[in-house]
């Protein structure tokens, strides 16, 4: 396929993820996930490097995964047209949000979808979270689950720390170095 059509191509994937991954940078990943399987831009194992990386850089999820999808497929051009196609359909509808809003903002009608759409969102990212559990703590290798033991101790004692008032308030920058050198002292 020539470089302007898998450019269109790119653009048209996450242009539909923008369109339809409503909830931020975690409901990006069931259509990444998807795309991984439709197309040989990135693999499993590929994606879940990309998503330690775009959580690990400063900006929104979603925007950095494209980003970086982009450059993998097409180089920087390619992450251009990603981040381009992601992010137009929000400035396309925001726009049109913005001139209606004020209108109609008190309309039960739309605060009922504004009600409805509350719950949907949650019950996307919940399957984002479990995709990402999925694949980082139990990986298929060679048609088999692979269950990543140090991984899933190190995910226990993490969610168990963070119940902690105190440990709470630690900026999330921190929890990445810390994992980033209990996983290069323990070679995970």
């Amino acid at each position: 396929m020539n470089n302007a059509l898998s450019a269109l191509l790119v653009f048209w994937e996450f242009f539909k993820i923008g369109l339809f991954a409503v909830g931020g940078g975690p409901a990006t990943l069931p259509y990444l996930i998807e795309v991984t399987d439709k197309y040989d831009w990135f693999t499993m194992e590929e994606l879940t490097n990309m998503i330690a990386i775009s959580e690990s850089t400063p900006g929104p999820l979603g925007i950095n995964m494209a980003t970086y999808v982009g450059f993998q497929t097409l180089g920087t051009f390619g992450g251009i047209i990603a981040t381009l196609g992601l992010v137009t359909p929000s400035i396309i509808i925001i726009s049109v949000i913005a001139a209606f809003f004020a209108k109609f903002s008190q309309n039960k009608v739309v605060q009922s979808a504004f009600g409805a759409i509350r719950p949907a969102v949650c019950a996307i990212i919940a399957v984002s979270v479990f995709g990402i559990c999925k694949v980082t703590l139990f990986p298929v290798v060679d048609g088999t689950v692979q269950p990543f033991l140090k991984t899933i101790i190190l995910a226990a004692v993490v969610l168990v720390l963070l119940q902690f008032k105190k440990l709470k308030k630690i900026h999330p920058f921190f929890w990445f170095v810390i994992g980033a050198g209990i996983g290069i002292a323990f070679k995970f």
